[in-house]
């Protein structure tokens, strides 16, 4: 029988970026706050101390910073008619595990999605007509435009220091800057890192041929900074180890050096690690929730009463709680009714790596977000028509890190071990670039969430079920791509240069790392019919459980979630503070 805690105005399921700047947010209204999290604590001291956490094979290869299949898992197949198997070591993404979730690991890239992404159905089809999208192909408007949201991705880039150089202010095009940006209303707040030799080369290279590079902008400090919650980072120092890796020189931008010690000295806030959430609970007629069970590491079962639910978990971790609570009518694909699960997706990823005899690269000299990037072939760049594809992809090179296991490229040809495999190691260290493209995802009929019939979690649960493969658009689009890659990788002599590309025989391969970016599942939206949370991402059905995250994407942009998710966040937050706290009620009728 689950032991009754004392109620709260709000409970927080998950303490990652969004669960951690609500928390904060909320706090200043005074209200009484708990924020359940399932891992363990976590802080810069001791956890990523110098030199422990500079360690590939702890944190890079044995994923000390990631949820455990054997905890939290789910299954996976092609097509709906295919059977799912359960996700049983990690590979294509990487769920954190602990108090700041994947912000703990993350390399710092932050973007902002063009204008034309956050209404992507209305544009394609008053720019293209309809038909340019194939059947079964359901993007949608997100119920939000770019200019709403503007003050607030700039408040978020703010809260982490980050670095760039705006390309468009206030409708301004600026010299070096990102020209197909959607208008800022202010410069970054810090001016970008310095930039490593590979990264200049490519530079060169791409203006050579007409295109538009600039500095990739992120959370890595430049210089010393301090944000509006008092926190304060350093600059970075090029370690070479953000991706997977806590920070301890305090300069990468995290829940832990951006908000965390502050919320952690708010009175009203409590905070319980080792606390799983089990479900929302609802009251009888199910329009509203009462608060959460969760079960604590030792078993105990409680339950948390609370006024509001705030759900901040991982984005499939956030649509699986919705499912297992029944909030929101599961989706069904042979239909296309419901909401809860529809719309997921991911990121399509693809690089091309350039080798270089005479180069000196000093890969170990690397930082998150080091490099340039070009936006020509982004979403507003590209005739959709022409193509025969609806998407885009920025494209980037940059030295991240030098890390000799992880991040090794060789020619094709080498042995994959042996002394040949030694030997090319020694030639071709610091001498290899990777230009990479990042792009869209587009959201499908047949790609989805829901609970899985056969396996269970060590709780009893449903699995989390998803049915996801690549589509021949989004296969159009990659290899667009690497024909522009390939250019690029031409114009840069190189000795040699090798592709990887999706191509038509592709299927999603959940075993390779791709990206931790997993998007959609309980898309946002003005129409309750094709999305699970209002465009405040108020769940439609219980209207005191708002969910946060990649999840209320309704299909993924072309660039890193984060940005978007930190924008969202504080959207969210306004309209709880300013308009549901006074007068707690749906904040949307449905159409």
């Amino acid at each position: 029988m689950a032991t009754d805690m004392p109620k709260k105005d709000v409970v927080i399921v998950g303490l990652g970026w969004t669960g951690s700047i609500l928390a904060m947010e909320l706090a200043q209204d005074g209200l009484d706050i708990v924020a359940l999290e399932r891992g363990p604590m976590r802080r810069t001291v001791p956890d990523f101390k110098y030199p422990d956490v500079l360690d590939e094979l702890t944190y890079s290869h044995r994923f000390e910073l990631m949820q455990r299949p054997r905890e939290s898992t789910l299954t996976l197949r092609h097509t709906p008619n295919g059977t799912a198997r359960p996700y049983r070591r990690l590979g294509s993404f990487l769920p954190g595990h602990g108090v700041g979730g994947a912000g703990t690991h993350w390399n710092g890239q932050t973007w902002r999605p063009q204008a034309a992404e956050l209404r992507l159905n209305s544009y394609v089809t008053e720019t293209f007509g309809a038909d340019v999208m194939p059947e079964g192909m359901q993007i949608q408007d997100w119920g939000v435009t770019y200019d709403e949201l503007e003050p607030h991705f700039d408040r978020f880039e703010r809260l982490i220091g980050c670095t760039g150089l705006a390309g468009n202010l206030n409708g301004e095009i600026r010299e070096g800057g990102n020209p197909f940006e959607a208008p800022r209303s202010a410069e970054y707040p810090l001016p970008p890192l310095p930039q490593t030799s590979a990264g200049r080369r490519f530079k060169e290279t791409a203006e050579s041929l007409g295109l538009h590079p600039f500095p990739r902008p992120g959370g890595n400090a430049s210089r010393a900074y301090k944000n509006e919650y008092g926190m304060q980072l350093g600059p970075c120092s090029y370690c070479g180890f953000c991706e997977w890796y806590g920070c301890y020189n305090y300069s990468k931008a995290t829940p832990h050096t951006c908000v965390l010690d502050a919320l952690y000295r708010q009175k009203n806030v409590e905070i319980r690690t080792g606390a799983n959430v089990m479900k929302v609970e609802l009251a009888e007629d199910g329009k509203t929730a009462t608060g959460v069970t969760y079960l604590t590491d030792d078993g105990e079962e409680h339950f948390q009463p609370a006024d509001l639910v705030l759900i901040c978990a991982y984005s499939l971790h956030s649509v699986h709680l919705m499912l297992l609570s029944g909030i929101g009518q599961p989706y069904d694909p042979t239909t296309g009714e419901g909401v809860t699960g529809r719309n997921y997706s991911y990121q399509m990823m693809g690089s091309t790596s350039v080798f270089f005899e005479d180069a000196d690269f000093k890969p170990y000299v690397g930082a998150g977000i080091d490099g340039y990037s070009i936006l020509d072939y982004g979403i507003e760049q590209i005739d959709f028509a022409r193509e025969g594809f609806v998407g885009g992809s920025y494209i980037t090179v940059g030295h991240t890190n030098g890390q000799p296991i992880k991040s090794m490229s060789l020619p094709e040809g080498t042995p994959k071990w042996g002394a040949g495999w030694k030997q090319a190691i020694g030639k071709w260290y610091g001498k290899s670039l990777s230009i990479g493209s990042h792009g869209s995802n587009m959201s499908y009929r047949d790609c989805y969430l829901d609970l899985d019939p056969t396996y269970r979690d060590p709780f009893g649960r449903p699995l989390l079920r998803m049915t996801f493969d690549w589509k021949p658009n989004d296969i159009a689009m990659t290899q667009f791509m690497k024909r522009q890659t390939e250019r690029i990788a031409r114009a840069m002599n190189g000795s040699s240069w090798n592709s990887s590309y999706k191509d038509a025989d592709s299927h999603y391969d959940i075993r390779p790392y791709q990206t931790t970016h997993n998007v959609g599942g309980a898309p946002m939206g003005d129409d309750p019919k094709t999305s699970a949370v209002n465009r405040y991402l108020q769940s439609w059905d219980v209207h005191n459980v708002f969910v946060s995250g990649a999840s209320a994407f309704p299909q993924n942009i072309q660039f890193n979630p984060t940005g978007t998710v930190g924008a969202l966040t504080y959207w969210m937050a306004e309209a709880i503070r300013k308009d549901y706290l006074p007068n707690p009620r749906p904040l949307m009728q449905g159409v």
